[in-house]
C-alpha cells in the first residue's frame, strides 16, 4: 500500500517483458520495445511525480490515503497510458504490430494486471467522471479506428483498447463486475491470439485460407471472435450485458447507450474476419492463395480457452457472485 512500492513493481513489470519483446533481434522489434519502454516508463515516472505531490500535501505515502486532487488527475491519466486507454493509446497498436503473436498476446493481458492492480486500489479516490470519460473514448475509438485494420495483431489492439474501456466503466459502478470482466477478456483475447498463432493467420488475407488447415480451429475462432463482439449466447456477451444493467441502474442511461452503440463498429470488424474465416471456405472460389498445409502444433490449454471462450454464459449468476 505504499505508493513507492507500487512505482518499483510497475517498473519491474515494464523492464521484465523488455527481454522478451527483444529476443529476436529485428529492426521492428527493436522500434516496438523502444516505443513501449518510452511510454512506460513515461507513465511510471507522471505516477512517481503525482504520488510525491500526494505525500507533499497529505504527509503520507499509503496508497489507500490519496485525497481527490490534481495528483489523482495525473495518476488516472498515468495509469490510462499504461493500459492504452483512448486517447493515450497511439503507442500500443503499433508496439503490438511490432513483436511476435505470444509477446502480443503477453502485452494485452498479462502486463495489463499490474496497472489495473493499481487502478482497482485507488479507484474510490479518483474521478468517476474522468474515468468513464477515458472508457467512452476508448470504446469509440477501438471500434471506429480498428475499421480499416487488416492485420489481426492491430485488430487485436484496438479490440482490446474497446474491451478496456468496457473495463473502466464498470469499475466505476461494481469492482467485482470488472474483476469478472477482466477473466472473461483475458481468457477470449489468449483464445484469439492462440488460434491464430496455431494456423498462422497474421493478416486478414491469411484467415481465407486457414479452413484448408484445420476447419475445426477455423470455426472456433469464428465463434471466439463472434464472443470479443458480444453476442448473446456467448461468453462475451456476459460481462457487457451485466455492465449496461450497472450503469442503466445508476442513472447512466446515456453512456450505457453510447458505449453499446460505439460497440457495433467492433462487432463489424469481428464479423468481417469471421466471414473471412468461415464463409470463403472451400469448395467455394476464393481470391486467397492457398498457404502451405504446415502441421502446427496446438498448444496443450487451447481446448480449455475454446469452451470458456464460448460456453461461459449460463453460469453467469455462479461467475457473478463468485467474483465478490
Amino acid at each position: 500500500t505504499h505508493w513507492l512500492l507500487a512505482w518499483l513493481s510497475l517498473e519491474l513489470n515494464t523492464i521484465s517483458i523488455l527481454p522478451i519483446m527483444m529476443s529476436r533481434h529485428h529492426p521492428r522489434m527493436t522500434e516496438a520495445t523502444t516505443k513501449y519502454f518510452i511510454v512506460q516508463a513515461t507513465a511510471a515516472a507522471s505516477i512517481l511525480f503525482a504520488s510525491t505531490i500526494n505525500a507533499w500535501q497529505t504527509g503520507q505515502w499509503s496508497i489507500t490515503n490519496t485525497t481527490p486532487t490534481m495528483a489523482t488527475a495525473l495518476i488516472t491519466v498515468a495509469i490510462m497510458m499504461k493500459l492504452g486507454l483512448a486517447p493515450v493509446h497511439l503507442w500500443y497498436p503499433e508496439v503490438m504490430q511490432g513483436v511476435p503473436m505470444y509477446t502480443a498476446m503477453l502485452i494485452s493481458t498479462w502486463q495489463k494486471l499490474a496497472p489495473l492492480a493499481l487502478l482497482y486500489m485507488t479507484h474510490s479516490a479518483l474521478s468517476p467522471t474522468l474515468i468513464l470519460t477515458f472508457s467512452l473514448l476508448s470504446t469509440l475509438l477501438g471500434g471506429w479506428t480498428g475499421l480499416n485494420q487488416t492485420q489481426t495483431r492491430k485488430i487485436m489492439a484496438f479490440s482490446s483498447i474497446a474491451h478496456m474501456g468496457w473495463l473502466t466503466a464498470a469499475l466505476t459502478t461494481n469492482q467485482s463486475l470488472a474483476t469478472l470482466t477482466m477473466i472473461t477478456y483475458i481468457i477470449t483475447t489468449v483464445t484469439m491470439f492462440t488460434l491464430m498463432t496455431t494456423t498462422t493467420t497474421k493478416t486478414t488475407h491469411d484467415a481465407g485460407t486457414a479452413w484448408t488447415m484445420s476447419p475445426a480451429l477455423s470455426t472456433t475462432m469464428m465463434l471466439t471472435l463472434m464472443s470479443l463482439g458480444g453476442l448473446p449466447p456467448l461468453t462475451g456477451f456476459m460481462s457487457k450485458w451485466l455492465i449496461v444493467k450497472d450503469l442503466s441502474t445508476t442513472n447512466l442511461l446515456l453512456v450505457s447507450l453510447a458505449m453499446l452503440l460505439a460497440s457495433l463498429p467492433s462487432l463489424f470488424f469481428y464479423t468481417r474476419l469471421a466471414y473471412l474465416t468461415m464463409l470463403t471456405t472451400p469448395p467455394t472460389t476464393t481470391n486467397m492463395k492457398l498457404s502451405w498445409r504446415f502441421t502446427n502444433q496446438t498448444m496443450p490449454y487451447t481446448t480449455a480457452t475454446m469452451t470458456a471462450a464460448c460456453l461461459l454464459t449460463p453460469l453467469t449468476a455462479a461467475l457473478y457472485n463468485s467474483t465478490w
